[in-house]
């Protein structure tokens, strides 16, 4: 009999990934999972020829809910996007799905999210963004009271990292967007809209 003290894990290799949102990020993030050996699967309103020929299957995000053992997102926040992920979308999902965010806070649910981790419907969650970051994640607030309650019960879950813009905070990544913010400001002043470049 197999026992799971919490912390018995599972092999990568096999499982499906499935990909919402498939730009610059989304495609490196895909290329490495498909190194790794994962199935692929994504989601995109505009699906990208490169990841269709390296075997990556499109389908809608309501046939991706079911399909896949672990979902990362990687979509802008529009009006079309905003809680992509709640109570609807989560109940779709497999039991114990891993769920990663690294992009907008707010394709995300969180109260959904909780009650997702609360079930186990939801068996791992990985934020580096949170809808109410803002007051949260760019000081020090080790020493203050933390006063956003639904964060608070998030951190309380052993199967939720947080990481809180971590991946984007090095001294590379802040150099890259001032010169690209700056390259912006200079093909705007010129009317060279054509070479306004994304910073992501």
């Amino acid at each position: 009999m197999l026992i799971d003290n919490g912390l018995l894990g599972f092999d990568l290799h096999g499982k499906t990934v499935g990909v919402i949102g498939t730009g610059k990020i989304g495609q490196v993030f895909a290329n490495i999972m498909i190194g790794i050996g994962f199935n692929l699967i994504a989601s995109d309103v505009k699906p990208n020829t490169q990841l269709i020929a390296a075997g990556v299957r499109y389908i809608p995000v309501e046939e991706l809910w079911p399909q896949a053992d672990i979902i990362s997102l990687h979509c802008p926040l529009n009006p079309s996007t905003h809680h992509l992920v709640d109570t609807l979308a989560i109940n779709q999902m497999k039991n114990g799905v891993m769920l990663i965010n690294t992009s907008r806070g707010g394709l995300i649910d969180t109260p959904a999210i909780i009650k997702g981790l609360k079930s186990q419907k939801i068996g791992y969650l990985g934020l580096d963004v949170y809808e109410e970051e803002g007051d949260l994640f760019f000081e020090d607030c080790s020493e203050k009271l933390l006063q956003d309650d639904v964060f608070a019960r998030l951190l309380t879950f052993s199967n939720v990292v947080v990481t809180g813009h971590q991946a984007f905070f090095t001294r590379e990544a802040l150099t890259a967007i001032s010169r690209i913010t700056i390259d912006n400001i200079t093909h705007f002043e010129r009317g060279e809209l054509t070479k306004v470049f994304s910073v992501s």
